[in-house]
């Protein structure tokens, strides 16, 4: 059954600068046990929420078979971990997840392509080893909340 392993809503960019500079730290609270979802906005409390530059790509989903080993969403920057569901193939599609509490639909827009920093917060390779498999960016239809654990999961065209 597929699950939702893992939850961020980072209130805080800590990509900023150069790769080789290392991040800034992650502030503290950023993986939840649930995250609230509106409509066209994104994750509530997350450094994306209403941003119109993002409105596309509010909410990031990526799948646990596509991490190297040891690998979080501190260090990828996705919001959504989940498991037993290829995200990568979702493209154009809406993919509806389903917790306990209801649905949620987002509408997959785009790759969330892997970047240099991937390097630096993973290590070597890493960013070569994402690609293809980065993960996808979504605009969410509804309002909604999303928790940890088995989630049903509904691709429509």
């Amino acid at each position: 059954m597929p699950d939702i392993v893992e939850l961020l809503a980072s209130p805080a960019h800590r990509y900023v600068g150069r790769p080789a500079d290392g991040p800034a730290p992650a502030p503290p609270g950023e993986l939840v046990e649930r995250i609230r979802i509106r409509e066209g906005l994104g994750i509530v409390g997350d450094r994306y929420f209403g941003k119109q530059a993002h409105r596309d790509a509010s909410v990031t989903v990526i799948a646990r078979e596509s991490l190297p080993p040891g690998a979080s969403l501190v260090q990828v920057r996705r919001n959504i971990l989940v498991s037993g569901i290829p995200v990568d193939d979702l493209i154009g599609a809406v993919l509806t997840l389903d917790s306990g509490e209801g649905p949620v639909s987002l509408r997959v827009h785009r790759p969330a392509n892997p970047c240099a920093w991937m390097d630096a917060t993973i290590g070597p390779g890493a960013r070569q080893w994402l690609r293809g498999k980065g993960g996808i960016r979504c605009s969410p239809l509804n309002d909604g909340t999303l928790r940890l654990g088995p989630v049903t999961v509904t691709i429509d065209s």
